[in-house]
């Protein structure tokens, strides 16, 4: 039987993280599409010498890696540079997430878990998947969450998120939902996460 191929999803700062750990103990294969791509813009990565090309050695560090601060300005200000670096990261994440799938099902993986942070804003990713799993929490949890944890500006939150799905959409795409707001222990967390994987074969 071919391992179910499962898309984790969720807004910034909605614990998406954190339920695939607990999925990966369950048993899953994790396969991180935001880490495959911070991979491809570090150091030596595969999309650094596209980057310098086509926007200029600005966008790039001394040690040579994707200056995210500057990138993320220029991003937010221009939608056509989101299109052209997305032209760059997009097919070479596409390419490393196949080869970790092709070696999770040699493994015998049952449940292959593609954790992909926009995966509802992708008109590329539903149909190579069976089961769509949303974390969900509210709005200013998400805010708050990653507040503390990033250091960042209330405003800089809600622009991340401005340019996410929205938490209705989200909810719309999902075949399977964790609800995971700012009153969900750990425990109780994990009993849902538990829950959601032994209906994923786990």
């Amino acid at each position: 039987m071919p391992a179910l191929r499962v898309g984790l999803t969720g807004g910034i700062g909605s614990g998406k993280s954190t339920v695939a750990g607990m999925l990966a103990e369950c048993g899953a294969a994790i396969i991180d599409a935001d880490a495959i791509s911070r991979q491809t813009t570090a150091p030596g990565g595969a999309a650094v010498a596209l980057i310098t090309q086509t926007f200029g050695a600005d966008f790039v560090t001394a040690d040579g890696a994707l200056d995210r601060d500057h990138m993320r300005a220029l991003v937010f200000s221009d939608p056509d540079a989101k299109r052209r670096l997305e032209a760059i990261i997009h097919p070479l994440v596409g390419a490393e997430t196949a080869r970790q799938a092709a070696q999770a099902l040699q493994a015998g993986r049952v449940c292959i878990v593609f954790d992909v942070p926009l995966l509802v804003e992708s008109d590329r990713w539903r149909q190579q998947l069976d089961r769509v799993l949303v974390v969900d929490c509210g709005e200013e949890t998400q805010i708050s969450r990653v507040m503390a944890r990033s250091g960042w500006t209330r405003q800089m939150v809600k622009q991340v998120m401005a340019g996410q799905a929205s938490r209705l959409q989200r909810l719309a795409a999902a075949d399977v939902c964790i609800d995971n707001d700012g009153t969900v222990s750990l425990e109780a967390l994990t009993l849902r996460v538990r829950q959601a994987a032994r209906r994923f074969g786990l």
